[in-house]
């Protein structure tokens, strides 16, 4: 399997992963929580293997964009009904 297809499959859990992670890390901070879905997704993607298979030259830059990965499945799930559920409904008073 080639490189992209592989980076492509990985990046496919990082909702489910982020989801995950809130819900098991839920009551800690942002970066502790982004720490742990880093580590998953890393997992997922065999970094280490492609790293040293030369195909991520530089795994630096290769974490920075996972982590822009996440960051940014965050902002999405944050914008959307995902957050809104994870929310309690307001009171209503009559």
């Amino acid at each position: 399997m080639d490189f992209l297809s592989k980076l492509l499959q990985g990046l496919a859990f990082v909702p489910v992963i982020v989801n995950g992670i809130e819900k098991v890390f839920g009551d800690r901070r942002g970066p502790d929580k982004r720490d742990a879905a880093m580590s998953f997704v890393q997992a997922a993607l065999a970094s280490a293997e492609a790293v040293a298979s030369r195909q991520i030259l530089d795994e630096a830059q290769f974490k920075n964009g996972l982590g822009l990965v996440i960051d940014g499945t965050v902002a999405c799930l944050n914008a959307s009904i995902w957050a809104a559920k994870a929310q309690p409904t307001p009171e209503v008073k009559p």
